[in-house]
């Protein structure tokens, strides 16, 4: 039975690719008048695809035929190596880095916190331009060239790739690590280890880590989900001619089929083993609370959920209500001074750029060439470098950097705001059908159905994705500006939905097997007011922290999809003998860094050192939302405490007791005064 499932779901993932790769074809040939031309062409697809002799590697603009097997294979080796190697050093240096810090002193051990807390805040884009840096200035300076800063013809580089896409895995799973291993020192069992005079590199290596094993596991479906995104854009950076430079280089529905399946197979079949080992040791799932006989019908749910929503009466509905008890539940967040400052941050700068937008029409500083002062002699020609003419520098084509980056920001940071919150909203209302509307068996169907999605690049599906929609041909865009924005934010928000849906199922499942839920049903409560008054409040605090990391997600994709030129609402593209760079449209951020790999080689840093300090401090801004609202859901349950406040009532306290004790305030009592 359960080699069924796994062939069952196998092929679900099969199919789903095959619908993805056969997607940038029919958005190129038909487009979206005619939707009907989708299921025609897949059909035609399918049956060309399990023909073997239709598997073929075609290249553009060339009339030969390469075997599709033959030419892939290479290239996917090549890429698994440098990224199971890199999995491998940072994994293991997690584990080091992980067991020694818990001999450090408690400060220590804060600020390694800390360094972690920012250090994961940084984009692997930054990580790659600053290792490339590094390794030229020791080139240019010292003639010392420690590891080949770039792969070319036969010489493959492999140490400076996988020691670039180690660092960010190391850091996530370090910062897992600890915090686990220090809910675990808080357990009950350790302090009896301990009176037992077990010490504690023993208790660490025995029971710690063997305890914590199966959750670290499951976390690392994640961070290798994160570095296949990575290393799509690591192989661009150090040009390594990967499985990804030949998806890239053909981009026909067979070579995206064949190359994602290829990806897809390797990591569904190690998780899968890993989920069979863990299985054995993981308890039952408890049932939740509420009915199961008549609740997990998801028509007759819809039904219930659609005569309820008729029964509001509408006109007797007081925004004012819910309005102000949104306004208290704000107002109690952005009292932590994190959240304050974080939300300040997105407020003042989107609205900087929309009253320049209005008040100079989007105007960009442009300067060819700089004289001296005696109007002869050349000073800069573009890219002009910091701070004159222009205060940032200029771009190749001598536009001002700082114009660029306040116009862009409005696209960028309110797009990206938008489209996760769109993840967010919509999966609530899919967990909210996962949880109220599913049985178990569904429910485990619809988590690996969604599980699939963590064994492909998320940045490279979406380039496969938008690639049709966003390029520029001869003939123009095939779409509005208005079109391509609106279908970006569908694709980047449709992608993630399932797990969103199903992460947010979970958290409602886990809310609804406490008490309380069946003292309420008791009472009387509908699945709607369990719903609203119980389950909504409990999960909220994770919704805020989920649509922080989704925002830094679409971010990140932003930036991975400007390094392959496409930009958000389409890619300014020039034919002819001589070619302008590509440009963004909109002057979102992300087309500001398409000219990062020249930027390296010639010098000329401030072309994307502005840009990517800009994602870092938008990245870092979210990151204090993040960390402000875990302090104010920890405070409020009694984990942490607020500092400022204890130390205003205890100088209050001091101020107020200023009885001072000494012998004059003391009154011998005799036996007879005593009487």
């Amino acid at each position: 039975m359960k080699l069924a499932k796994i062939v069952v779901f196998y092929s679900l993932g099969i199919f789903g690719i095959i619908c993805i790769s056969v997607f940038p074809k029919f958005i190129a040939m038909s487009g979206l008048a005619n939707p009907l031309d989708y299921f025609a062409g897949l059909g035609e697809f399918l049956i060309t695809f399990i023909q073997p002799g239709s598997w073929v590697y075609d290249v553009p603009m060339s009339s030969g035929e390469f075997s599709l097997i033959g030419t892939l294979w290479d290239p996917f080796i090549y890429s698994m190596e440098i990224l199971f190697s890199a999995l491998l050093l940072g994994f293991s240096l997690a584990f080091l880095l992980a067991f020694g810090a818990n001999f450090l002193p408690q400060r220590a051990m804060q600020a390694v916190k800390r360094v972690l807390d920012f250090l994961e805040s940084v984009p692997d884009i930054v990580v790659a331009a600053l290792v490339q840096m590094l390794m030229l200035f020791l080139l240019k300076t010292f003639d010392v060239e420690l590891f080949r800063v770039a792969s070319y013809m036969e010489n493959k580089a492999y140490a400076l790739p996988i020691i670039t896409l180690a660092i960010l895995p190391m850091v996530s799973l370090f910062k897992i690590m600890l915090l686990m291993i220090e809910e675990e020192f808080a357990k009950d069992y350790v302090i009896f280890l301990k009176s037992k005079g077990i010490r504690k590199t023993g208790i660490l290596i025995v029971h710690v880590l063997r305890n914590i094993m199966p959750t670290t596991l499951h976390h690392t479906k994640m961070i290798i989900w994160a570095a296949l995104s990575s290393q799509f854009i690591i192989e661009r950076i150090f040009n390594v001619h990967g499985i990804s430079f030949f998806i890239l280089e053909s981009f026909t529905p067979m070579t995206i089929a064949a190359s994602l399946i290829m990806l897809f197979t390797s990591f569904f079949f190690i998780f899968q083993l890993t989920d069979f080992w863990l299985s054995e040791s993981r308890e039952s799932e408890l049932e939740t609370n509420l009915k199961r006989q008549r609740l997990y019908h998801p028509g007759g749910f819809l039904k219930r959920l659609l005569y309820h929503f008729k029964r509001i009466e509408w006109q007797k509905l007081n925004p004012r209500r819910p309005a102000g008890r949104l306004f208290r539940t704000l107002y109690g967040y952005m009292k932590n001074w994190k959240i304050a400052a974080g939300s300040l941050f997105f407020i003042v700068l989107i609205s900087i750029s929309v009253i320049y937008s209005v008040t100079a029409d989007d105007h960009v500083d442009q300067a060819s060439i700089v004289y001296e002062e005696d109007g002869t002699t050349i000073k800069s020609t573009p890219a002009h470098a910091p701070p004159e003419p222009f205060l940032l520098g200029s771009d190749g084509q001598g536009f001002s950097m700082l114009d660029m980056l306040v116009i862009g920001a409005k696209y960028t940071l309110f797009f990206g705001l938008l489209i996760a919150f769109l993840r967010v909203f919509i999966g609530l209302a899919g967990g909210v059908l996962f949880a109220f509307g599913c049985g178990p068996r569904r429910q485990k169907w619809l988590e690996k159905t969604a599980d699939s999605i963590h064994f492909l690049p998320l940045s490279l599906v979406a380039y496969i994705l938008l690639r049709p929609i966003l390029t520029e041909a001869q003939t123009g865009f095939a779409y509005s500006m208005t079109e391509r924005i609106v279908l970006e934010i569908i694709i980047l928000t449709i992608l993630v939905v399932p797990l969103t849906s199903v992460l947010l199922g979970n958290e409602m499942k886990r809310v609804l097997n406490n008490e309380f839920i069946k003292s309420a049903q008791v009472l009387g409560g509908g699945r709607w007011h369990i719903f609203r008054r119980h389950v909504l409040p409990h999960i909220s605090a994770r919704m805020t922290i989920l649509f922080g990391q989704q925002f830094i997600q679409v971010l990140i994709i932003f930036m991975h999809l400007g390094i392959f030129d496409l930009f958000f609402g389409g890619t300014n593209m020039t034919f002819g003998l001589v070619q302008d760079p590509p440009r963004s449209i909109s002057y979102e951020w992300s087309g500001l860094i398409g000219s990062t790999t020249h930027a390296l080689s010639s010098g000329e840093y401030w072309l994307f050192a502005w840009v990517l300090l800009a994602f870092m401090v938008s990245i870092y801004a979210m990151q204090f939302i993040i960390y402000g609202v875990k302090e104010v859901q920890q405070t409020k349950v009694g984990v942490i405490f607020n500092v400022r406040k204890l130390r205003r009532n205890k100088l209050q306290q001091k101020a107020a007791s200023n009885y001072e004790v000494d012998s004059q305030r003391f009154r011998r009592v005799g036996k007879s005064e005593a009487n």
